[in-house]
């Protein structure tokens, strides 16, 4: 069983240079924001202003802390995301502008390039049980949750995150009562993998 630990997670800056991120995964392993292939990464928003744009990237967002934000996406309606929203995809390469709903926000951002991955975020409350998958998974804890797999347990503390190879059998329970998101990546081309 592969865990992530929150503290461990790296920090780096923005691409726009406007905050810091902390990276959760990338692959390839040690990609810069400029050639990874997927990447899943938390940032604090503590001020209105625009998200990095990355070209031939798709991009989904989903609120970990604080009120939430108003997105506006290529001009498009506003999106108001909360802690109660489901998880909002939307292309990278498009302008995003973010508005912040009465203070700083936290959020989920996973980021797959075009034509080597896709990905889908589910926000998923707690228990749950996870049967095996085809797609390389990773389970990001938003409280503390205990994990079972066979005869393997763990236990996520907040923000910590279990990764889920694909073709990995049996199945994984997870319990706890604070909701955790599910992503699962998929490649677009057998030629690549996890890291």
């Amino acid at each position: 069983m592969k865990i992530l630990r929150a503290s461990d997670y790296r920090r780096m800056p923005w691409k726009n240079g406007g905050g810091e991120t902390v990276e959760i995964a990338v692959f390839p392993a040690g990609a810069s924001i400029e050639d990874f292939d997927w990447r899943i990464s938390m940032a604090t928003v503590a001020s209105d202003g625009p998200f990095s744009r990355f070209p031939e990237v798709d991009r989904t967002l989903s609120i970990l802390s604080g009120n939430g934000i108003v997105l506006t996406i290529d001009g498009g309606p506003a999106l108001t995301l909360d802690l109660h929203s489901d998880p909002c995809p939307f292309p990278a390469d498009k302008p995003a502008l973010a508005t912040l709903v009465n203070g700083a926000t936290t959020d989920l951002n996973v980021m797959t390039r075009r034509g080597r991955f896709s990905h889908h975020v589910i926000k998923q409350p707690t228990p749950v049980s996870l049967s095996p998958a085809r797609s390389l998974r990773f389970v990001l804890a938003t409280g503390r949750n205990g994990i079972t797999s066979g005869s393997e347990n763990a236990d996520l503390e907040p923000l910590d995150c279990l990764v889920i190879e694909a073709g990995a059998t049996g199945d994984f329970a997870i319990s706890g009562n604070s909701g955790m998101f599910l992503i699962e990546l998929y490649p677009e081309s057998p030629k690549f993998g996890a890291s």
